[in-house]
């Protein structure tokens, strides 16, 4: 394996392992080589004890492309630990947590630029001491064996995921694909993730937050004209959008725009209008010191007030305490 792959990406396999947690994640980063104009240089391979078939959860078996060692010989830009669990006769999870696997973490963590868990995994992490000292999530079933088995870890079952320097964890099996953009963002920028995210047909970008926080930034339409009117709302955030604008645009009547919005995107113009702004004002909130009152203005609220009503009517929260919890890290 060359020592000179760029931005490699490594993921654990072993039997048990969650499918969705080994090919979710190659799916996003192949999205984007796709939608960058110079190559992303993602390489992601697949390791595991043996180059022998490895079955997952799911029952689906999955060769592995190198061996534990082979990967451990060369630079790891991104290693990926998904998790795997048991269920018991009275439907509780349990994590799986080998000591020999625990033991390959450590040796590939310490060739790597950066950790990731999926789902379980951060128990594999915990185990191997990377997550001592550090806020860290997992799936919502297993975090309070989590914080039980590692009393170091300050666990967190809340968000999507977090980032603590260079160890990042993920909750849920699905927050692989959340995981992955995220780390994609951090490479090579939000626009990037923004346009992987729309031809996962996802969120365009769901924070470290929870997933109770989580609507969509885009939503999918169908026809033409209501995708131009969504990127013109995306534009022009800062100006009322009222409905009457918003009709002038499409050269429709009031009565026809409202009817395309709730057929095409399931809700009216202004809530359509509102939940951009909301999303908007948290993307400032989570990575940029600006004011309320700046941000108010950009996102087109107009005051703090009318910014502090949408947050509680949508996010059952207020901007400074959004802020508190999922203000993004500097990056050095």
């Amino acid at each position: 394996m060359p020592d000179t792959a760029r931005r490699l990406v490594v993921i654990m396999l072993f039997d048990g392992v969650d499918l969705l947690d080994v090919t979710g994640p190659p799916e996003v980063f192949s999205l984007a080589l796709r939608e960058t104009e110079e190559a992303a240089g993602y390489r992601v391979l697949l390791a595991a004890a043996t180059t022998d078939p490895v079955t997952t959860g799911a029952g689906v078996r999955v060769l592995p492309d190198v061996t534990f060692a082979e990967a451990a010989a060369g630079a790891i830009d991104t290693l990926i630990v998904p998790g795997a669990v048991e269920v018991d006769a009275e439907r509780r999870v349990h994590p799986l947590v080998d000591p020999r696997l625990v033991e390959w973490v450590r040796v590939l963590a310490a060739r790597a630029h950066r950790v990731a868990s999926v789902c379980v995994g951060a128990h594999l992490l915990a185990a191997a001491g990377l997550l001592d000292g550090r806020r860290a999530t997992t799936h919502w079933s297993t975090a309070r064996r989590l914080a039980a088995d590692h009393p170091a870890v300050t666990v967190d079952a809340d968000p999507i995921f977090i980032r603590e320097g260079d160890v990042w964890t993920g909750a849920g099996i699905s927050a692989c694909l959340d995981l992955s953009l995220a780390l994609i963002a951090d490479d090579l920028g939000e626009a990037v993730a923004l346009r992987v995210a729309r031809q996962l047909v996802m969120y365009l970008k769901r924070p470290s937050g929870q997933s109770q926080f989580s609507a969509p930034l885009e939503q999918v339409s169908t026809t033409r004209r209501v995708e131009d009117l969504r990127h013109h709302v995306l534009r022009h955030l800062d100006t009322p959008l009222t409905v009457a604008d918003l009709a002038a645009y499409a050269h429709v009547s009031d009565r026809h725009l409202t009817r395309l919005f709730k057929t095409e995107l399931g809700m009216t113009p202004h809530a359509y209008v509102e939940s951009v702004r909301v999303e908007k004002a948290r993307q400032e909130l989570e990575s940029s010191d600006a004011t309320l009152e700046r941000v108010a203005a950009l996102c087109g609220f107009g005051t703090t007030d009318t910014l502090v009503r949408a947050f509680r009517r949508r996010l059952n929260t207020t901007p400074t305490e959004y802020r508190r919890r999922f203000r993004l890290p500097a990056r050095h």
